[in-house]
């Protein structure tokens, strides 16, 4: 099932705020969930993830704009009536019942054509036990249950009405690090399997860009970029795109250009042919620095961190707008930790020029 937002706003009265007294949560959307695919949507704590996530299951009517299912309008729909299932941060399981009654709960729950008999209701229950691995699970109480096993069984939960589309709402943050990445690829494995359209909200980019088709990166309810979770990373469109996504972070300079060269600190370090002279705002990424005796960019050397076949190289530099910038290099990339300076050319492909005031990003740079 293909899920289509046309100019999707949603607005909400803030009695408190100074200005209008109103919040736009979600701004102007459009773009398409192809079908069976998960879509990661992406951005920090406010930017209006949950808000999408609540308008597409019917918890939310939108201000203005359409919600299209295939061919079907739902936007005026209540959600039991769009064919979704939702997962919620807390899971939201009943703790008096057992593992096998919550599955059951929204089976029983139905009405009218769609009311299944009991031995129907049983095999169902037992598929989506299966499909996430629980069967052993079915007589506890959620009690007695691991923050991964109680996530299961609300997957299972709202897998077991077979639902056109899967929505999960920060799913993981309840669970450590451990869980975390094991229970994000026993989902990605179920909606591989199940071959559901899953709309997953995360602000964990790692996560997102781990598992999803695709992301879509959200600031202040403004869509920002959607793509292929590489694509983004590789081509951000502007420069919070290129600072929310990566591990470290990206570096961010000031640069000038001067005469077809980018300069950094009044060092030219690489050509960027066909530009005008600016100053720019640079982001480069850790990977992007090539340790070399007579590399163009001269930097103060701090540290060296051995991190196993790699090596993060601590060093700071006067146009770097934080106090040290780190480099991701091979273990074997000649460094010498008793220097006082370390050396680096560039790779271009690594390097993003970005307009100083707008933050958006300035294209023939490569």
């Amino acid at each position: 099932m293909n899920i289509q937002l046309e100019h999707l706003t949603k607005t909400f009265h803030s009695p408190g705020r100074k200005s209008s007294g109103e919040v736009v949560a979600v701004n102007d959307f459009t773009f398409e969930i192809p079908d069976g695919q998960l879509i990661g949507l992406l951005g920090p704590s406010g930017c209006g993830k949950s808000t999408t996530l609540n308008l597409i299951c019917g918890l939310e009517q939108p201000t203005s704009g359409k919600i299209f299912f295939g061919d079907r309008d739902v936007t005026d729909l209540p959600p039991e009536l769009r064919g979704v299932g939702m997962v919620f941060q807390n899971y939201a399981l009943y703790p008096h019942l057992t593992v096998r009654k919550n599955i059951l709960f929204p089976l029983e729950n139905l009405k009218g054509k769609e009311r299944l008999t009991k031995e129907e209701m049983a095999r169902r229950v037992d598929q989506a036990a299966g499909l996430v691995q629980i069967q052993e699970l079915m007589d506890r109480k959620p009690s007695e249950l691991s923050g991964g096993q109680q996530q299961r069984v609300a997957i299972a939960r709202a897998l077991v009405k077979m639902p056109h589309v899967l929505l999960l709402d920060e799913p993981l943050s309840n669970l450590d690090a451990r869980l975390r990445l094991q229970t994000r690829e026993e989902i990605r494995k179920i909606q591989r399997s199940t071959k559901i359209t899953t709309v997953f909200v995360t602000h964990d980019q790692e996560e997102a860009m781990s598992i999803s088709d695709r992301i879509v990166v959200m600031k202040e309810g403004v869509l920002q970029q959607i793509g292929a979770p590489q694509q983004v990373y590789d081509d951000p469109a502007n420069l919070f795109v290129a600072k929310f996504l990566g591990t470290p972070p990206i570096n961010v300079f000031d640069g000038q250009i001067q005469s077809g060269m980018l300069c950094l600190g009044g060092e030219a370090v690489l050509p960027v042919p066909g530009l005008t002279d600016q100053c720019v705002t640079v982001g480069i990424r850790p990977e992007g620095f090539l340790p070399q005796t007579d590399g163009p960019l001269s930097c103060t050397l701090n540290s060296v961190e051995v991190m196993g076949r790699d090596i993060s190289v601590v060093a700071s530099h006067p146009a770097c707008q934080s106090p040290t910038l780190r480099a991701i290099i091979t273990a074997d990339a000649p460094v010498d930790r008793n220097a006082s300076t370390v050396r680096f050319a560039l790779k271009p492909e690594k390097v993003f020029l970005f307009q100083p005031d707008s933050g958006q990003r300035i294209r023939g740079a490569r």
